[in-house]
Order: structure tokens, then C-alpha cells, then sequence
């Protein structure tokens, strides 16, 4: 089936309503289109990291950078609540940033490709409305999970262990893959929100102290109380303290409640974000030019 024919405009095959069709088969073609659309969106978008994979390496730069940090230059200088090595209490903190920051590396390759054109020669085309978003969601997310893989691997090289077994660890790296999904669909409506690239990465002025304000680096029982219940509740603290449980590393435990259901909440919290932001980037693309 070409272009045209899935072209409601230039075909009567897929027109809803003209009796030529039954609903079911229109609604199998239509998700059938969907899921391809979708697949071509995401495989455009790989692409582009196969040939220039240098752009994973930089975005782990700072993840890296700052797990040698505070591990090596701050670590003897930290302590953790209850007890514990706090290079064991820091790495699911910097798993769960990886993960939070990349939603900033998502806004600016949507606003990078608004701006040259490519989301309007997207929308002029016959394809599913929500492959745009689905499609970056995927790919995004494809590489989400490689740049996990590199750093537990620089992890586990400099001495950290998950000691909570295989099943504990699998469901770890499932919720921080979770955390990342769901800011992805921030990262899209936020892309095609700013006018330019330069005004994309303006937004990391934002993005930085959403990460530090939680408990990535120290508990938030050291903090000041309100600053303390902020990190808290921050959607990133629930992810790395979660972890940290199912990692079977140090976890600093705190009086609030969130902090107490700190697994319920690394789920509710995606979820939440998820069917807030996904319909809102999904909408912002189809009315681009209105």
C-alpha cells in the first residue's frame, strides 16, 4: 500500500463513514499504520546515533564525571544515615539522574529538528498523529537503556556491587527505565514548545537543580526540613530510593510517607507524568501550524 492509498484525502478505501469498510478493519488499518509509522519515526532517530555515537559518549560525560567526583573527591567527607559506603548510597542516585537528565537531550533533538523543517515535513505527510511522539518515545528510550548499560558497567569497575540479587536488580533497572520513559514525553512537548536549540539548552538551568534537589547525592534528612520535604516528593527520589532497596544498597530513610512507599511511588510517579505529558506533546504536534 503506498502513500496515497492510506491517504483518506485520496482514497475512499480508509474514509471513516462511507460504508466501503467495517469499523473493526479500519480500526486494525489504523493501528497497523500506527505501529509502522511509529517504527520508521524510531529507526530514523537510531540512525542518527549509529552514525554519530559520539553524542551517547557526551551525554554520559557528566554522569561520569560526577560519579568520579563525589564518589573519589567528596565520598570520605560523606556520610550516610544509618550507616553504610556511600559510593554504594550515591550510584542508584546517579542512575536515576542518567535517567532524569536525559529528558533535556530528548527537548533539544525535537527542537533541533522543528527548526530545520523536519516536524513540518512529518506533519505534511500520511502518517499516524501520535507516531511523531511514539516514535522519538522508543528510540529515546532504546538508548536510555544503553547509556544504563555503560554506566553500571563503570559502576561495577569501581567497586560497586547490587547485593540484592538478579530479580532485585532487573526490577531496579525496570523502574529507572520507567522514570526515563515518562520524562520523555516531557522532553517532546517541551521541544516543541521553545523557538530554538539555544533557548532548549537554556533549560538545563532548570533541569540541574531538579536532579540536586533530591536524595541523588545525600539524604534528604540531612537537608533543612522544607527543603528536605521538597527532595522528598521529587519524583527522582522516589526512583533512587527504590532502587536502592532493590539493589540492596544503603538507603537513608526518612519520616515521610513518600519516602516510606518509596516503591509504590517510583511507579505512581512515572505513571502520573506519563498520561499528563504524552497527550500534551501529542496534541502540541498536530497543532503546530494552527
Amino acid at each position: 500500500m503506498t502513500a496515497r492509498e492510506r491517504n483518506p484525502a485520496t482514497t475512499g478505501v480508509c474514509r471513516p463513514g462511507d460504508g466501503s469498510e467495517r469499523g473493526s478493519d479500519r480500526g486494525h488499518r489504523r493501528a497497523y499504520w500506527a505501529v509502522s509509522d511509529c517504527w520508521n519515526v524510531t529507526r530514523r532517530t537510531l540512525t542518527h546515533y549509529q552514525r554519530r555515537p559520539v553524542a551517547i559518549v557526551w551525554q554520559l560525560g557528566f554522569p561520569i564525571l560526577s560519579l568520579l567526583l563525589y564518589g573519589y573527591v567528596f565520598g570520605s567527607a560523606m556520610k550516610v544515615p544509618g550507616g553504610g559506603d556511600y559510593r554504594e548510597f550515591l550510584m542508584p542516585g546517579m542512575f536515576a539522574m542518567t535517567m532524569a537528565m536525559g529528558f533535556m537531550n530528548t527537548a533539544v533533538a525535537v527542537v533541533t529538528d522543528a527548526s530545520k523543517g523536519v516536524v513540518d515535513r512529518f506533519r505534511s505527510m500520511p502518517m499516524a498523529p501520535s507516531a511523531f511522539a511514539s516514535g522519538r518515545g522508543v528510540a529515546d528510550l532504546a538508548v536510555a537503556a544503553a547509556e544504563l548499560t555503560i554506566l553500571a558497567v563503570t559502576a561495577l569497575l569501581i567497586g560497586w556491587r547490587a547485593d540484592g540479587g538478579a530479580p532485585g536488580a532487573l526490577g531496579a533497572f525496570g523502574l529507572l527505565l520507567l522514570l526515563r520513559f515518562s520524562l520523555i514525553w516531557v522532553g517532546v512537548w517541551l521541544g516543541m514548545l521553545v523557538p530554538t536549540p539555544e533557548a532548549a539548552g537554556g533549560l538545563y538551568a532548570v533541569a540541574f537543580p531538579l536532579t540536586m534537589i533530591s536524595s541523588t547525592f545525600v539524604s534528604p534528612s540531612l537537608m533543612p526540613d522544607w527543603l528536605g520535604f521538597v527532595a522528598a516528593c521529587n519524583p527522582i527520589s522516589s526512583t533512587a530510593t527504590a532502587t536502592r532497596e532493590l539493589f540492596g544498597n544503603p538507603v537513608a530513610g526518612g519520616g515521610t510517607w513518600v519516602e516510606e512507599h518509596a516503591l509504590l511511588m517510583a511507579v505512581v510517579w512515572p505513571l502520573v507524568i506519563t498520561l499528563v505529558f504524552l497527550p500534551l506533546a501529542v496534541r502540541r504536534f498536530q497543532g503546530l501550524s494552527r
